[in-house]
């Protein structure tokens, strides 16, 4: 869905929604990630790429597609990742940084059924109205919003 800072720690988070079920898995994630993601969804091209845009460059390059992204655990509170790539070497990696790239890549992200049981929010259909909220504050959420505070 994407990224948000909570309240009153001005941490920012991801914000997943499972497709076929009212969950929605929140991972806090560093400012770096969030404005990545950010970026991503908005669409920003920078005139340089940035690490998530090199890699999805990189994987271009070497003819070796992303295949899916899944969020595999979550120990004490920290999330864990895997890419899957087609040739089916898969690599570990946070999850923030596999959102970012699966955003860049068109790669579509999966979540274990034991992480969404074990962190996923179940949202009833009556706060359907606050989930409309934050999607529209996402429409209006800007990369300079998770800039760090000087």
């Amino acid at each position: 869905m994407g990224v948000r800072v909570e309240m009153p720690s001005n941490s920012p988070i991801v914000l997943l929604r499972e497709v076929s079920g009212d969950r929605y898995l929140p991972i806090w994630i560093g400012a770096v990630e969030a404005t990545a993601i950010a970026f991503a969804q908005q669409g920003v091209v920078p005139p340089r790429p940035l690490t998530h845009d090199l890699m999805k460059d990189v994987l271009e390059a070497t003819g070796n597609p992303l295949a899916e992204v899944r969020i595999t655990s979550v120990e004490d509170g920290v999330f864990f990742a895997t890419l899957v790539f087609e040739s089916g070497v898969e690599v570990s990696a946070r999850p923030s940084d596999s959102i970012a790239l699966a955003l860049r890549t068109g790669t579509r992200i999966m979540c274990a059924e034991d992480v969404l049981d074990e962190a996923g929010l179940a949202v009833p259909a009556e706060q359907e109205d606050e989930v409309e909220k934050f999607r529209e504050f996402l429409d209006h959420v800007t990369p300079e919003d998770f800039d760090a505070p000087h």
